[in-house]
């Protein structure tokens, strides 16, 4: 049995824990709660499973992996349908670049530990706090936007008529954006995509609840 080691919040855990539910693989949530107890994922414990004190964590007997693009590319290629990459290269890249556009350009500025840092290191009340996070957000979707609308936009999803790993990187991503109050109207693309994505069971199932973890 898939073991996923997951924060409920985490916006990385909540692709992986979408990945899992489009493939219609079981696994058990070991829940890692970033914020009880001083932060379980800085625990001797998980260190030794993630050296980095990251989630998610991925594990299934004796392979462990990290990193949520990592896991669930792997998880494609073991289970490729539904496929979450186009076939076509160019296509397969263009998803790839949107998703780490999100991926490695927008949520590392935001997460956890540097909002964290912001406050108990560097002093930022939590308004300063929330300017940072949504001056990020507003970079960062105003590019993605504009990306999905250089062309006419008359898919369901980011790339097609079915979720593909971008849909599974925007909707996170979206979900914490409203938790910091974000004006997300200047983005009606990205927001009809988010609507479509909230009806699908796959991210219905992963929803972040804290009751879930």
């Amino acid at each position: 049995m898939l073991q996923l080691f997951d924060y409920f919040r985490s916006s990385a855990s909540f692709r992986v824990r979408v990945a899992l539910n489009l493939k219609g693989l079981p696994y058990d949530l070991v829940p890692i709660h970033l914020v009880n107890h001083g932060g379980e994922h800085l625990t001797p414990e998980y260190q030794t499973i993630n050296p980095s004190s990251l989630v998610p964590t991925l594990k299934e007997g004796d392979k462990v992996l990290t990193q949520s693009l990592a896991i669930i590319e792997y998880l494609n290629d073991l289970h490729p349908e539904p496929p979450l990459l186009p076939s076509e290269p160019y296509e397969k890249a263009l998803v790839r670049a949107f998703s780490l556009s999100i991926a490695a350009d927008i949520h590392p500025l935001n997460n956890l530990r540097v909002l964290t840092y912001l406050t108990d290191h560097l002093n930022l009340n939590e308004a300063a706090k929330t300017k940072w996070y949504q001056h990020w957000i507003t970079k960062g979707f105003s590019a993605l936007e504009t990306q999905l609308n250089a062309h006419p936009h008359s898919f369901q999803f980011c790339f097609g008529h079915q979720p593909s790993l971008a849909d599974i990187c925007l909707v996170p991503q979206c979900y914490n954006a409203r938790r910091f109050n974000c004006d997300l109207s200047p983005y009606p693309t990205l927001m009809r995509i988010d609507q479509t994505c909230q009806q699908h069971k796959a991210f219905e199932k992963a929803w972040p609840t804290e009751s879930a973890t």
